[in-house]
C-alpha cells in the first residue's frame, strides 16, 4: 500500500513507519522537526527511515500549509492516511495555545479536505486520553461523556473526533480515531516522564514528582501501539444502515466512524514506574514531591474490549520489559 504518515519523525510515527517499511509499504512521510523537543532526536529518526530510499519518501511541511499538502497528495497519490502529527504536551498547551489551534485544528482540517479530494480509503488519526478530562469513572470507556476537557490539548483532540465524523457522515471518509494512553518506549519523547526521569537519576539531579506521587497511569508500550494502529488500517469501518437514531452513543455512528481506546488495560501507581526504573538504572532517584499540575489528572485506566474485538490483539507488554528496552536505548543513544 502507498501509505501517507503525517508527524513521521514523531516518536509513534518514527516506530510506525519502520514497521510500514518492514511490511513493504511505500510510505510517504511529513513532518515540520519543529523544537518543541530536542529536534536532533527527530533527526536521528529520520535519518534512520531515510535508509530505506526506495520505500520512504520526506517532505518537510507543516499541516498548516494546505499547497505544500496538495502538492504531496497529487505527487504522491497515498492510499491511507495516518495523522499523526500535531502539538503534544497538556501542559505546553497552558504557555503557547495558539499552536494548538494551528497544528490540530487547522492542520487537520487541511488534512480532512485532501482526503475529501482524493478518495482517500482511511484516515485513522492520534486522538488522546486526555479527552476523557475531568472523568473519574474508571476504566475510561469509549461510549463514556468526554465534553469536559481540563486542557487546550485534551479540547483540540475532542475537536478532531467531531471534525472526523462531520466528514465521515458528509463525504463517506472512513475515519478512525485512536485514543493513545501514555505511550513510552525506545526513541520516546523528552518531555515525558520516563524520559525525564532516566535523564535525571542518570545526572544525579532531582525528579519531579507530582501529585506528591498519588497518580495512576495506564503505560503503553510503543510495539503495543504500532501493532493496533497497523490492524486498525487494514479494517476501515463502514457505514451503519441500521443505526439507531434515538439512542445516539459517543462511539456509534450511521457514518464510517469509529474511536477505540489503545492502552495497556493496567494503570500502574507512579511510584512503582518509578521503583522499576530506580531497578532498572541500579539507583536511587532524588525525589522532589510538588502538588499535581493545571491540566493533569491524577489517574488513567483504558477499557480496551472494542479495540479488541475489532483487531484481535490486545496490548500487553508489561512496564518493567518496557523500562528496561527504554534504559537499554537511552544509555546506547546518549552513550552514558
Amino acid at each position: 500500500m502507498k501509505i501517507f504518515v503525517t508527524g513521521a519523525a514523531g516518536f509513534i510515527g518514527f516506530h510506525l513507519c519502520q514497521r510500514l517499511i518492514k511490511d513493504g509499504n511505500k510510505v510517504i512521510g511529513i513532518d515540520n522537526l519543529n523544537d518543541y523537543y530536542d529536534p536532533k532526536l527527530k533527526e536521528a529518526r529520520l535519518e534512520i527511515l531515510k535508509s530505506h530510499n526506495e520505500l520512504f519518501s520526506f517532505k518537510k511541511i507543516n499541516l498548516e500549509d494546505k499547497e505544500a499538502l496538495k502538492e504531496i497528495f497529487s505527487k504522491y497519490k497515498p492510499e491511507i492516511v495516518v495523522n499523526l502529527a500535531a502539538q503534544a504536551g497538556v501542559r505546553y498547551s497552558l504557555q503557547n495555545p495558539y499552536s494548538y489551534v494551528d497544528s490540530n485544528i487547522v492542520g487537520f482540517l487541511n488534512l480532512l479536505e485532501e482526503c475529501r479530494s482524493n478518495d482517500i480509503e482511511h484516515l485513522v488519526y492520534a486522538s488522546s486520553s486526555s479527552v476523557y478530562g475531568g472523568n473519574t469513572q474508571m476504566p475510561f470507556m469509549e461510549s463514556q461523556n468526554v465534553d469536559h476537557p481540563i486542557s487546550l490539548y485534551a479540547a483540540s483532540k475532542k475537536a478532531n473526533e467531531l471534525m472526523a465524523h462531520s466528514y465521515s457522515h458528509l463525504f463517506d471518509i472512513p475515519t478512525t480515531g485512536l485514543r493513545f494512553f501514555t505511550v513510552y518506549g525506545p526513541w520516546g519523547r523528552p518531555d515525558m516522564a520516563l524520559f525525564l526521569f532516566t535523564k535525571n537519576i542518570i545526572s544525579n539531579k532531582s525528579i519531579k514528582i507530582f501529585n506528591n506521587g498519588e497518580m495512576t497511569r495506564d503505560f503503553t508500550y510503543i510495539e503495543d501501539i504500532v501493532e493496533s494502529i497497523i490492524r486498525v488500517i487494514l479494517k476501515p469501518p463502514k457505514k451503519d444502515n441500521y443505526f439507531d437514531f434515538k439512542n445516539l452513543q459517543p462511539d456509534k455512528s450511521w457514518a464510517p466512524y469509529q474511536i477505540f481506546n489503545i492502552g495497556n488495560s493496567n494503570p500502574t501507581p507512579l511510584m512503582e514506574f518509578i521503583h522499576s526504573l530506580e531497578k532498572k538504572l541500579g539507583k536511587k532517584a532524588i525525589k522532589e514531591y510538588l502538588p499535581i499540575q493545571p491540566g493533569d489528572v491524577p489517574n488513567t485506566e483504558s477499557d480496551t474490549k472494542s479495540l479488541e474485538k475489532w483487531i484481535d490483539f490486545k496490548p500487553s507488554t508489561s512496564v518493567d520489559f518496557g523500562i528496561s528496552k527504554f534504559v537499554d536505548w537511552y544509555k546506547t543513544f546518549y552513550n552514558c
